[in-house]
């Protein structure tokens, strides 16, 4: 256990990663580094005008995650991270560039940076994939309720969910776990969450 010091979970917009989070942080005591989301001060901006605060956005987005992961590095206790920095890369900031809603120069600049940023650190020792369908991601969008979530379109979350697939499919930085939640409940249905647990359980420590 000791030897196991970040565990991250990846995931579309509602895929579940704080849910899973916070139930695998608990059953394992492991530490929770939530997505800074809620205090954010461009999320809701970008929502409203993606093109004006995209860039800002996902620079808020690189730094805070890379922290993150500095901190978890230096510290003695295991993680257990909230989307990463690598989702940032390789998903959202190319999404926005190739939609137009960001400019050449400031997508250069951000994946720039990314380099100089990932070459300082270590992967995670499991990547946690949860892959879902759009009608999953929406009626879990819809059911949380969250004000600056109400402008996403359809199209944007498809094209996230395939830049997500295309990533996972050249994954090769560790260990990757993929989750199809799509018939899943692992909040409400125990046997669900059990079977994730076991499969993270034989990924960390070769245990089924």
């Amino acid at each position: 256990m000791s030897e196991i010091k970040h565990i991250a979970i990846a995931g579309n917009i509602g895929a579940g990663k704080t849910t899973l989070c916070e139930l695998l942080g608990k059953h394992f005591n492991w530490e929770i580094h939530y997505e800074d989301a809620n205090t954010n001060p461009y999320l809701s901006d970008f929502y409203d005008d993606m093109q004006r605060w995209s860039f800002n956005l996902q620079i808020y987005f690189l730094n805070s995650r890379y922290q993150q992961i500095i901190d978890i590095q230096k510290g003695a206790v295991t993680v257990i991270q909230d989307r990463t920095i690598y989702e940032d890369a390789h998903i959202f900031a190319p999404n926005l560039y190739e939609m137009g809603l960001m400019a050449k120069r400031d997508f250069e600049n951000y994946s720039t940076l990314f380099q100089t940023m990932t070459s300082q650190i270590a992967p995670p020792d499991l990547l946690v994939y949860l892959k879902a369908s759009i009608p999953t991601l929406v009626s879990h969008i819809q059911d949380r309720g969250r004000d600056y979530e109400g402008n996403i379109s359809l199209d944007y979350l498809k094209r996230l969910n395939t830049k997500y697939n295309e990533w996972i499919e050249n994954y090769s930085a560790g260990k990757l776990l993929v989750i199809d939640i799509d018939n899943m409940d692992f909040l409400n249905n125990q046997e669900d969450f059990g079977n994730i647990v076991q499969q993270v359980n034989g990924e960390l420590f070769g245990l089924f």
